[in-house]
């Protein structure tokens, strides 16, 4: 497993400072936060990327993330669509493998037909992912109305049968939504693409919110069910630290990063670097 560090640790810094600092904290794997890296390739190009990359002997093998895509409607779902395409185009040209797109299927308005235009859009993001040599990994939403756990999104995906759609398992997401222990079974190492970590301390699961997420291993989250899962399907993809918790931006990246690190390698069982 690769331990890496998302971007969104660290959202009100610079671009090139995460990659920096991340690096310097002895953070190999960084997962890619696409509004920040489209804002820097404004002043900036690929090849610089490439070059600070290389520079600072890092990985950044999955971005994120996508939304608005499965549901919307009119020029909401071509707007997103638009960004998905220039997204994919941006991954494949900087040689990041995987993006992030959330399964948020909104509960006002779900019918049948949503449901339908749903499954539609799964497989257009298939074949677009596809042509492009870029796998999506789907990031369950506990408040979405379809595809809101592990268990289901994963029967979905293995009846769609597309190669370029997988699972992002995220452990906020997992905690609060209906998901169980025992439907860790539906992950496999041919499903599973991306792994996100982090915790909820002190809070009822139906009140947590994404900005009340603190560092994994330090909260209330039973993540030794999971992480046992990973274990026993020889799962070697990233596993990330992901916290939108505005306390913990006001960390600079570098001691984040070391201390994210640090983190994940003792729940993971890697020995520190």
């Amino acid at each position: 497993m690769l331990a890496t560090i998302s971007q969104v640790c660290s959202l009100n810094s610079p671009f090139a400072k995460d990659l920096e600092d991340y690096a310097a904290g002895h953070c190999g794997s960084v997962e890619i936060w696409l509004t920040k890296f489209e804002t820097w390739l404004e002043q900036h190009s690929l090849d610089e990327f490439r070059r600070l990359r290389n520079k600072l002997e890092l990985q950044t093998p999955v971005a994120s993330f996508q939304g608005g895509l499965l549901a919307s409607q009119g020029e909401r779902r071509q707007e997103a669509w638009q960004l998905l395409d220039r997204r994919l185009q941006l991954c494949q040209q900087a040689e990041i493998g995987t993006i992030v797109v959330a399964c948020d299927v909104p509960r006002q308005g779900f019918d049948q037909q949503m449901l339908e235009r749903v499954l539609v859009s799964l497989q257009d993001l298939g074949q677009r992912c596809g042509n492009h040599g870029v796998r999506a990994a789907i990031e369950f939403q506990s408040s979405a109305a379809f595809g809101n756990n592990v268990k289901t999104l994963a029967m979905l995906l293995a009846d769609l049968n597309l190669p370029s759609l997988g699972i992002c398992l995220d452990a906020f997401h997992y905690h609060t939504s209906s998901s169980k222990p025992a439907d860790l079974t539906s992950l496999t190492s041919e499903n599973l693409f991306h792994v996100q970590l982090c915790d909820i301390a002190d809070l009822p699961r139906e009140l947590a919110s994404d900005s009340q997420r603190i560092l994994p291993g330090e909260g209330d989250i039973d993540l030794v069910p999971l992480l046992d899962r990973l274990r026993a399907i020889h799962y070697t993809g990233c596993v990330s630290l992901e916290v939108l918790n505005p306390q913990l931006w006001l960390i600079p990246p570098l001691q984040m990063g070391e201390i994210g690190i640090t983190c994940l390698r003792r729940l993971l069982g890697q020995a520190s670097m």
